[in-house]
């Protein structure tokens, strides 16, 4: 499989330069070059796969045959290995809960596979492969336990100061060895930028082999694509109605949702996509619109959702060819305040006994919108990580906080290491050419 830049679609690159790299030199975002539907067989057999075998087939559609069979086998074997389990909150309303991996959120799945894949291509090169990762939340604990001791590879995280909960911060600056934490004095989006600006900087290039772990990194959203054939799966299976299956998906940098869209590619017959997001909003507004206007971030209580400028937005424009009245006839989006997300938290709560963490709340709410005028729509709400990672947003609404399980106590205990920088792409810089003294 050949991959593109959605800014000059002429230039290909390999699996393993796309991989490698993260984003190409043009700044655009890599994309595969076909994507075509899987077969009818794999379809009429989907009933019966294990999350293991569905990332397989993806896998092998998307990326192509570059990794040898028993190899991606292996890698989809060690990445998918817990689940994603479905709960019905009503006949319609289904909750994906996707945090029963390591770290408690959906970003271990993308992490545990690119560590795997990264591992493998990275294997025969001499030069140490250093990962330079944005982080708003839950990206920076995956990628920190997914690569955590990987053989030639490194991994620099850059995460806001005082924009992620304490357990996210915990995942991140305690594992030591191989993986360093930056504390940025600025918001996701100075991260975002400093780190976009490290991969085009040509002294950096020439002393580093820099990649991403980002969303922005292809190999991160092709294994989220699995979770949501599992749902599908999982619909068939409970005997529910898949005739208008929706999916409602917690937004910020928009890697979940494009995944979903690359589902849909593949032939997953999905009826509609619902983006909710909280007030960084400007994915909902141009669906509204028709009109982009990324702008900075403000701070929320779903603060894995706090980007003002989605990166793989870019994605979702090249897989709509730019047409504003397609995308808006696929996906319709939603905004929500940090006292409404409470709010729903609350109400779910009182009626389901459901603990939401504030993402899935704010995905609640948007599914309880959209469904108001889709009355015979089944709902599949993505429930992107564990509300313990937001503990004190539950305490303060619903009064108490979930059990934690004793290996996480133990992470609490942890000593913090990070180093704190100004949100300067020259004292990144200054960083990492101190590191090669």
């Amino acid at each position: 499989m050949k991959f593109y830049s959605t800014k000059n679609k002429s230039l290909t690159y390999s699996l393993k330069d796309a991989v490698l790299l993260g984003l190409p030199p043009d700044n655009g975002l890599f994309m595969p070059e076909s994507i075509k539907p899987l077969d009818a067989s794999f379809y009429a057999q989907l009933p019966d796969l294990s999350m293991a075998e569905i990332g397989f087939a993806i896998a092998s559609n998307l990326l192509g045959n570059d990794i040898p069979e028993k190899e991606m086998k292996r890698i989809c074997e060690e990445a998918f290995n817990f689940p994603a389990p479905l709960v019905e909150l009503d006949k319609q309303t289904f909750v994906c809960e996707l945090f029963h991996g390591p770290t408690l959120a959906f970003k271990d799945f993308g992490a545990r596979f690119m560590s795997r894949l990264m591992a493998y291509l990275n294997a025969e090169e001499k030069e140490k492969l250093t990962i330079l990762v944005a982080t708003s939340g839950d990206t920076g604990g995956a990628v920190a336990d997914g690569f955590f001791e990987v053989p030639g590879i490194e991994v620099i995280i850059l995460y806001p100061s005082g924009g992620v909960s304490e357990l996210q911060e915990k995942q991140l600056t305690t594992l030591g060895k191989n993986i360093e934490a930056i504390e940025v004095k600025g918001t996701f989006d100075d991260c975002q930028r400093m780190v976009k600006t490290a991969f085009l900087d040509p002294e950096l290039s020439k002393s580093y082999r820099l990649s991403s772990a980002n969303s922005i990194n292809i190999t991160r959203l092709v294994p989220q694509a699995v979770y949501y054939f599992d749902a599908y799966r999982q619909l068939i299976n409970l005997g529910k109605s898949v005739n208008e299956v929706v999916f409602v998906v917690p937004s910020g940098n928009f890697g979940n949702l494009t995944a979903g869209l690359l589902a849909m590619k593949l032939g997953l017959p999905v009826s509609h996509f619902v983006a909710a997001t909280n007030v960084n909003d400007s994915v909902p507004q141009y669906l509204n619109t028709g009109e982009f206007h990324p702008r900075s971030s403000v701070a929320t209580i779903s603060n894995a959702m706090d980007v003002g400028n989605p990166s793989n937005f870019g994605r979702m424009l090249d897989l709509f060819s730019s047409s504003h009245a397609e995308m808006k006839n696929q996906i319709s989006g939603y905004a929500y305040t940090d006292d409404q997300t409470r709010a729903v938290m609350k109400s779910v709560y009182e009626k389901s006994s459901y603990v939401a963490d504030p993402h899935g709340a704010v995905g609640l709410a948007a599914w309880s919108d959209f469904r108001s005028e889709h009355p015979n729509a089944t709902g599949v709400i993505l429930e992107t990580a564990h509300p313990l990672k937001f503990v004190d947003s539950v305490e303060k609404v619903l009064g108490f906080s979930p059990d934690m399980p004793a290996a996480l106590s133990k992470l609490m205990t942890k000593e913090k290491k990070s180093t704190v920088m100004n949100p300067e792409f020259r004292d990144l810089k200054s960083y990492l050419a101190a590191r090669l003294r």
